[in-house]
């Protein structure tokens, strides 16, 4: 018999493990090679595992195990033939509903001619003991074992019905809420973990401050107004706001090299390249694939490789090495409808810039008050490396770009800067 052991590839060189968030197949399911059969969570990403043959599939790791690179995490017997007529995923799913239906319908054929019962009880209570860690959190509500619905082995109750059970109103009476009350625990993923972890690092190893200031896009409306339809039959892509900000921040980190620097123990490396992370909202959480060289990057190339990226990232596609690096990172609440924040940096990097909605706004302009689309921008920074000369300069010079964009950003013709 010929037996394939499946082991965890290596998602990138800093990953040693990975956990399996979620089996796509269930064990004795007859897979084909390179269809998906897991989806494993790392520090930096979710990514799939494809079946590497045909066979029949044993699982050798339950999900939410954490596996090590390398370790055996299910057997595929490639001399078992596909069963005779079996079924797809999808059509497996189906089936149980057909099913159902004769089943529901048998006891109320048994149960006709018996007399009416009279209405169970509103709830049932075991007599099995709380676990440990089940008898702690039951004592801390103050609350009875006998109180209890119990769901494991016998009745016992687990630690999951003590959190989940209702501490009693006052003087041992029912409570008087009529609204759902269920609670749902979830485990975080191993991604999530991760996130969490390296956030609340930032803000207890770093010195981090934010400066605030406010651009007018009124020019930027003004140009895509004018250009968005020839842009996109040109170039393929929109021409939206995420260039003119990936343009204006790569000018200012050329005139303040020390924003687009990093701290390495008693050193600082500066980078002589613009490698630029934007954060894009997916369904695992925040992902900041990485724009390489994006100072060499035209407004269309730099469109172009935020498409192609957030399309990844929102499809699970998204490589490791696609979100490693990075020497800046700009990120765009304003998305989804945020005034005003403090964006937290992503490290090792030492800045971040975070863009928010846009608003009309009267603003004084040559003496005149006149309405403009005007937005707040924030810049948090490493005050360990970055001063705040180079923070509030770097910024200004930010904000310099976005106002005035064809000078600063197309060399003073706005045709050709666009590429048309």
């Amino acid at each position: 018999m010929s037996v394939l052991e499946m082991k965890v590839p290596s998602p990138g060189e800093s990953i040693t493990e990975v956990e399996i968030a979620t089996w796509l197949v269930k064990d004795g399911d007859y897979v084909e090679k390179d269809q998906p059969i897991a989806e494993v969570d790392s520090d930096k990403a979710t990514l799939e595992l494809p079946a590497e043959q045909s066979g029949i599939i044993t699982l050798k790791a339950e999900e939410g195990d954490v596996v090590q690179v390398g370790q055996v995490v299910c057997l595929i017997d490639m001399d078992a033939a596909r069963p005779e007529g079996a079924s797809t995923p999808a059509a497996e799913a189906e089936a149980p509903k057909q099913e159902e239906a004769p089943k529901a319908a048998e006891p109320a054929k048994q149960e006709a001619p018996k007399p009416a019962a009279p209405a169970p009880a509103p709830q049932t209570y075991a007599t099995g003991a709380p676990s440990p860690a089940a008898k702690k959190i039951l004592d801390e509500k103050g609350i009875e074992a006998g109180q209890v619905s119990g769901s494991g082995r016998d009745g016992r109750i687990t630690k999951t019905d003590a959190e989940l059970a209702a501490v009693p109103a006052l003087g041992g009476s029912p409570s008087t809420a009529t609204g759902a009350r269920t609670t749902t625990t979830t485990k975080l993923s191993v991604l999530r973990r991760k996130i969490a972890s390296r956030l609340v690092s930032v803000k207890n190893e770093t010195a981090m401050l934010t400066t605030f200031n406010e651009v007018d896009m009124s020019e930027i409306f003004r140009l895509r107004k004018l250009y968005k339809e020839e842009f996109a039959q040109k170039h393929g892509v929109g021409l939206g706001f995420m260039s003119f900000f990936t343009k204006a921040v790569t000018r200012a980190l050329q005139m303040y090299p020390d924003v687009n620097a990093s701290i390495d123990g008693d050193y600082k490396i500066n980078y002589d390249f613009c490698d630029i992370s934007i954060a894009v909202s997916g369904p695992k959480g925040l992902m900041v694939p990485v724009l390489r060289n994006a100072e060499n990057m035209s407004f269309a190339g730099v469109e172009a490789n935020i498409k192609d990226l957030a399309t990844k990232v929102r499809d699970g596609k998204i490589t490791v090495d696609e979100m490693t690096g990075g020497t800046f990172t700009i990120t765009n609440g304003g998305t989804f409808g945020s005034m005003l924040s403090t964006p937290i940096i992503n490290p090792p990097q030492s800045a971040i810039l975070g863009m928010h909605n846009i608003i009309q706004r009267p603003v004084a302009v040559d003496g005149q008050v006149v309405i403009r689309p005007m937005m707040y921008v924030a810049m948090s920074y490493d005050h360990r490396i970055i001063d705040g000369k180079e923070s509030v300069g770097f910024l200004v010079a930010v904000k310099e770009g976005i106002d005035n964009p064809v000078e600063l950003l197309m060399g003073g013709d706005e045709r050709k800067g666009l590429g048309l």
